[in-house]
């Protein structure tokens, strides 16, 4: 009978949604007034702990000379005062959210009704109505008040809601809208890894949230309703078309004239190319730096606004970054000779096609780790600890133990010379065997399979001679040379066999490489460290450096030590370097270990350690012929003669009193007398003490 009266049957329908509105209206005002059973003080926030409520904030890290270069948190946040954002800012978002924000005392009665009209309309839940003191009641207490659960029952989310409208209540009750405002603006979530608009104007576009245009703010306003959905760095054109709908309704609101609404939504988007968090300098550094936060204040590191003074310097570790991955880039292009593992970019094609997923500690491309600290301090400058943080979070300068190679024989040498010896003393350089507990015998050989009969100190070690290295370590003793392996700040165990002369021993490469700050600060060690300085957001200092200086050599012992390494630059396994163009005073060693799996060049000046590492995560073959002077040095050349176009040149070391500067024969290691020949004399250092009385032998004939 009905279909024959349409009006009627429109007429029916009407008045039933409104009595059923009307009805579901009273239920929850009713609820909202009178649900003391449903918010109690055991089941509800107290309001208490809102007053004393304060938005998290992620620790901010600086490097040396106070430029920002990340953030560690659970939430990147900045808080900021209602005062400090714009009136169009505010305006957009309570525009959007909570039109009548000012009128209402916590709960928008007018909007509930709307939206149980909506959703009876629907046939279900189709419009919120939410306030933004709801919104806020929910974000700060999420524990008691969480987000609606699809998989929840329908009568908890309406209890939820009960005591979210309650809260919500309670809340304007006791405090202003503006502190209402301004927590509910620094606590929002806007995409990104964002929260608050402080957080959210930086991230998207480079600026502080008292500085964006009107489309901006607009844009940051877009965000709350779905913050994936209208991310304006993945779906643009959806995020305009969100964001000139927000500035219409502005416009409706007279928020905005005519005119200005026009020129905002014809506003292109411009979004801050990097944004904090989206490509972070650093960040194996960062990550470092969070592990020593953490260790030290626990959750506070993510919680209080700690303010880090890092000792990073932007500008060595931009170059470190790019000695290395040009280095990288020119070994799997076969510049060094035939490369046949998987390259980078071989990877990266695979992951793109969903071959491949994070690889974790075990990348199937080639990997580096680089690390730069100043010697004096142990200030950790430039960290590289692999080529691809996103796809590998494993650092390989921190975590990874490698065999360190002949980068470990100036520690022999070392001890060589504190036992007395000098650079002029003779080692064979000849086949050895030696047996093994397991009834075997070990057979070193040297790189080139040659042997050069009876050596110097001094050319055994510019040459990375093997055979030598074994010898002295056996006839000085392995247990002095584990000693001295942690006297120089390796933590790692060094058992003590012949072997360990050829580095055989995994060690960390932030303490290989920081162990040649002995030689660089002529016999001081110093234990490497990130962290400068750790400060509260009121200024309150928790932590300062202070530099852990252990002497390990006399200052004469470890100039002879500089005074060799300096020769594996000039005309040993380091020429490389000299090649490559780097020409400042320095020293260094080369490293290669058993079957070209790993190469090294760890390399000082007066100023500055670096070392590099290069090799597979799984230890494999890098290339036949593999060496730490042709795969390494390069990039620590690179590296250091980047540096040094913007740094004063380094000194050169100072010759103690104590050393003597004195000719020999090189043939017998005596003072040269009237009997040498002439052109086969050299000068060598001896430490006063040390030094041959004797004169060589008068010759007859050449």
């Amino acid at each position: 009978m009905l279909n024959k009266y349409p009006r009627l049957k429109k007429f029916l329908l009407r008045a039933t949604l409104v009595g059923a509105g009307l009805s579901v209206f009273g239920l929850l005002v009713f609820g909202v007034w009178w649900g003391f059973f449903l918010c109690s003080d055991e089941t509800c926030p107290s309001i208490e702990q809102f007053a004393e409520y304060k938005p998290a904030e992620p620790a901010r890290l600086y490097a040396a000379d106070g430029r920002f270069i990340g953030e560690i948190g659970l939430e990147r946040r900045s808080v900021v005062a209602l005062d400090d954002i714009p009136r169009h800012v505010v305006d957009a978002f309570v525009i959007t959210e909570d039109k009548r924000f000012y009128q209402h005392h916590g709960v928008d009665y007018i909007r509930v009704f709307g939206a149980v009209i909506a959703n009876l309309k629907a046939g279900g839940l189709s419009e919120g109505f939410s306030t933004i003191t709801m919104q806020l009641a929910r974000n700060i207490f999420p524990a008691q008040l969480p987000s609606r659960s699809k998989a929840g029952s329908a009568y908890n989310n309406i209890v939820r809601k009960f005591r979210e409208a309650k809260v919500a209540r309670r809340i304007e009750a006791r405090f202003p809208k503006e502190r209402v405002l301004e927590l509910y603006l620094n606590q929002i979530a806007l995409g990104a890894g964002a929260y608050g608009v402080e957080a959210a104007s930086q991230r998207y576009f480079g600026r502080p949230v008292s500085e964006i245009t009107v489309a901006e703010g607009a844009m940051l306003a877009a965000l709350p309703k779905a913050p994936s959905r209208y991310n304006p760095r993945r779906f643009p054109d959806r995020a305009i078309q969100r964001r000139n709908t927000i500035l219409e309704l502005m416009r409706r609101e007279g928020a905005l004239s005519d005119a200005d609404a026009s020129i905002a939504k014809a506003y292109p988007l411009r979004l801050n190319r990097s944004a904090r968090g989206a490509g972070d300098p650093a960040p194996y550094f960062v990550e470092w730096v969070r592990t020593e936060l953490e260790q030290r204040f626990g959750r506070q590191v993510y919680e209080s606004g700690l303010r880090v003074l890092t000792t990073l310097d932007l500008d060595m570790q931009g170059a470190a970054e790019r000695a290395v991955e040009r280095q990288l880039r020119a070994i799997e292009a076969n510049t060094w000779g035939p490369y046949t593992q998987t390259t980078y970019e071989e990877y990266l094609a695979r992951a793109a096609a969903g071959d491949a997923a994070g690889s974790g500690n075990n990348s199937p491309y080639l990997q580096a780790s680089f690390i730069a600290l100043d010697p004096r301090t142990g200030a950790v400058r430039a960290l590289v600890g692999g080529r691809d943080f996103d796809d590998s979070k494993f650092n390989r300068a921190t975590q990874a133990l490698r065999q360190p190679g002949s980068t470990f024989k100036p520690i022999v040498y070392a001890t060589a010379i504190r036992s007395g010896r000098t650079p002029a003393y003779f080692i064979d350089d000849e086949p050895i065997e030696v047996p093994q507990l397991d009834g075997t015998v070990w057979s070193p050989n040297n790189y080139d399979l040659k042997f050069e009969g009876r050596v110097t100190l001094r050319r055994a070690l510019m040459f990375s001679r093997n055979l030598p290295a074994i010898r002295l370590t056996m006839e000085i003793g392995e247990g002095s040379v584990v000693d001295m392996a942690k006297q120089f700040g390796l933590t790692t165990r060094v058992p003590p066999y012949p072997s360990i002369a050829l580095g055989s021993a995994d060690v960390y490469p932030l303490e290989m490489v920081a162990a040649y700050s002995t030689f660089a600060n002529l016999g001081w060690r110093t234990a490497p460290n990130p962290i400068l300085r750790v400060e509260t957001l009121d200024g309150r200092r928790l932590y300062q450096a202070d530099p852990e200086r252990i002497q390990v050599l006399s200052r004469e012992e470890s100039w002879v030590m500089v005074d060799m390494l300096k020769d594996v630059i000039r005309a040993g396994s380091g020429t490389r370097v000299r090649s490559e163009g780097f020409t400042h005073p320095a020293g260094g060693k080369t490293g290669t270990t058993n079957d070209y799996t790993d190469v090294w060049f760890v390399g000082f000046t007066a100023d500055l350690v670096a070392g590099v590492w290069i090799g597979f995560d799984q230890p494999k073959e890098i290339m036949g012929q593999a060496q730490g002077g042709r795969l390494a040095a390069p990039a620590w050349a690179s590296f250091m003669r980047e540096v040094y176009e913007r740094k004063p040149a380094p000194p050169d070391w100072p010759r103690p009193p104590g050393v003597l500067a004195i000719p020999i024969d090189p043939a017998t290691g005596l003072r040269a007398g009237l009997g040498c020949i002439s052109d086969t004399i050299r000068t060598e250092f001896f430490i006063t003490g040390t030094e041959p009385l004797q004169e060589c032998p008068r010759r007859l004939f050449p």
